[in-house]
């Protein structure tokens, strides 16, 4: 034994002894750890909206090019209902083995921890990966209302107060929280009517049940082009690329309005960092993959992605705005 150990203390040789074996465990246990992915089993992609959405459009093309890259399938699995709450708590209990992973929403993630006490807490059993799109909403109405502007809009709100009614993806999602502040900024009273998805939001609007929705550019594009949804306005701070002659609300007479949608990958909480890592580097590359950037876009999704520190950042001041809207609309889960 090297003679600087027999001059120590019984009890300090045996702590020191015991470091070194910390350290060699360590050492051993890391590569086992990253050579768990990818994972050896189906990998699912949670979403928390209907079929047919934005969400779900952007999570099959994702999921697709994911799949193609990793040399495996990638399932993508609807778990609609609560504003995406329903699929955030599924994944904040699935395994954490890296075999299921999250395509959240700023609604479960930085808004609903603000209306409801939640069976699952988003910072501590929910781990970033990466963000994956932001996007702005764009507010469609009903042709039935005669109305082809912003303006003419809020004419006819303030004419019925609590008369009209806005969809949206679920309490608590970025189309609800779009909608209060803009009863908030115009002086009107809206009435929110929450849905379990884009899709289903857009049905009824088309079948004259609802009289506007503050829908997901992709999800709307194709009746705004039809002439079946009038589109007045979007949420965002400038003009979406995929809609380029439609006015944003700031620009509409309400400067430095903005309320941003956004999509972001996370997985299980104590799902280990090596497989964070290996999600984050595969799905930022499929996101900056030059084709995939351009399938999104023309959806009307930005990819935006970054590096799991930047995600939690983004979400906790997300939160910190958000959470400002609630208590001064004094918003609950409906």
């Amino acid at each position: 034994m090297n003679r600087s150990f027999n001059r120590l203390p019984r009890r300090r040789l045996q702590s020191a002894l015991l470091g070194l074996a910390a350290a060699a465990a360590a050492a051993f246990l890391l590569p086992a750890a990253a050579q768990d992915f990818p994972p050896k089993k189906q990998v699912t992609m949670v979403v928390g909206f209907a079929a047919g959405g934005g969400a779900d459009t952007a999570a099959r093309l994702i999921a697709k090019k994911l799949g193609e890259n990793i040399g495996q399938s990638v399932v993508v699995d609807n778990r609609a209902g609560a504003g995406g709450n329903i699929a955030h708590q599924y994944v904040a209990g699935a395994p954490t083995d890296g075999s299921v992973i999250l395509l959240g929403s700023i609604g479960p993630l930085s808004i609903a921890p603000h209306l409801m006490k939640l069976p699952y807490d988003p910072v501590k059993d929910l781990a970033p990966i990466t963000m994956g799109l932001n996007f702005p909403n764009v507010l469609v109405v009903d042709p039935g209302l005669k109305v082809k502007t912003l303006a003419e809009f809020i004419e006819a709100a303030k004419k019925k107060p609590g008369g009209l009614d806005f969809a949206s993806t679920g309490a608590g999602s970025a189309s609800h929280l779009a909608g209060e502040l803009f009863n908030q900024r115009a002086g009107v009273e809206i009435v929110h009517v929450p849905y379990k998805g884009g899709a289903p939001a857009m049905v009824d609007l088309l079948g004259g049940r609802v009289a506007s929705y503050y829908a997901v550019p992709s999800t709307a594009a194709p009746y705004i082009e039809t002439g079946k949804v009038v589109a007045l306005a979007t949420t965002g701070p400038t003009r979406a690329p995929s809609l380029p002659n439609v006015p944003t609300i700031a620009e509409s007479g309400f400067p430095g309005f903005a309320a941003t949608n956004w999509y972001a990958f996370v997985a299980p909480g104590k799902t280990p960092a090596p497989i964070l890592d290996g999600w984050n580097k595969e799905i930022v590359r499929v996101l900056n993959n030059p084709e995939m950037r351009e399938q999104l876009e023309k959806h009307g999704l930005t990819p935006m992605p970054g590096t799991r520190d930047e995600l939690a950042r983004y979400i906790a001041s997300e939160s910190t705005v958000w959470g400002k809207v609630v208590r001064e609309r004094k918003i609950t889960a409906e």
